[in-house]
């Protein structure tokens, strides 16, 4: 296994780009070299490296560079934390449907049919709309568009193991349900929920920045890459880099989520290494 993870390419890269957005985030008061709310209307739409500011500010005189570290932690909050809730929800949906199936497969199977049938931003919209803008909301409405992704992997994932000798055994000697679920069920599942997981984060951070550039995440003057973009739109054609650093923000997280998922994908499946 440790000759299949230092062997693998992008799960290296993926690695070291992932390390370096969770160090940003967690490090932000260390890094960013000015407070990201202070406004300076004297020095606005400065472009990089003008009177001390490496990228450059926004209309508001705000320094990019303490933004753009900050936004990272929101936006890998949002991220890790959506994916937790959808992770966790799906876990145990997928399971019961995987498991016992008959009637309570049908009911979550058609739970995700209804979900899966609205476009992710649209019902992310929708729920933010419906519970009002906020971080918060934001993230709960992430997690729930997120739920049949993973409900669904583990449903597949526990239907192949479940007619397997030692689960069969295990019902044998008169094992619950619960039981065969969590001691022989659930170690079996953990692989492609680590792969969907990282792939995820992806995801999650993508919407997001959607939904903050709507004007619908954390409340101004939150730093968010979305926010940042957004601010900067009616000012590319004399100040570009206010959106272009965040954008090329949002690349750099979700190319090193991507490229970890796939990564972890090509070790941890056993087919690939007959």
């Amino acid at each position: 296994m440790r000759r299949r993870l230092t062997a693998s390419r992008p799960l290296m890269v993926g690695g070291v780009l992932v390390l370096l957005v969770a160090l940003t985030a967690l490090l932000a008061p260390l890094l960013a070299p000015q407070d990201p709310y202070m406004q300076d209307l004297g020095a606005r739409l400065l472009g990089p490296g003008e009177q001390g500011h490496l990228l450059g500010t926004d209309q508001f005189g705000r320094d990019l560079l303490s933004r753009l570290i900050y936004g990272a932690r929101v936006s890998l909050q949002a991220g890790v934390v959506a994916v937790a809730i959808g992770a966790g929800v799906g876990l145990v949906l997928g399971l019961c449907a995987g498991y016992l199936g008959g009637w309570v497969d049908m009911i979550i199977g058609r739970l995700f049919d209804i979900i899966l049938s609205f476009p992710t931003i649209l019902l992310a919209l929708a729920i933010v709309a419906v519970l009002g803008p906020s971080m918060v909301n934001m993230i709960i409405a992430i997690g729930i568009t997120t739920v049949p992704n993973y409900g669904r992997v583990l449903r597949g994932a526990v239907i192949a193991v479940k007619s397997r000798e030692f689960m069969q055994a295990s019902e044998a000697f008169g094992a619950t349900n619960t039981y065969v679920i969590t001691r022989h069920a659930l170690p079996n599942v953990l692989p492609p929920l680590i792969v969907t997981t990282s792939l995820g984060i992806a995801a999650a951070i993508l919407v997001e920045a959607t939904l903050s550039f709507l004007g619908l995440g954390g409340p101004p003057p939150t730093a968010t890459w979305g926010s940042v973009i957004n601010d900067g739109k009616q000012y590319l054609d004399i100040a570009p880099g206010i959106s272009t650093w965040a954008g090329m923000a949002i690349v750099v997280a979700v190319l090193g989520f991507s490229l970890f998922g796939d990564g972890l994908r090509d070790v941890l499946d056993p087919r690939l290494h007959k």
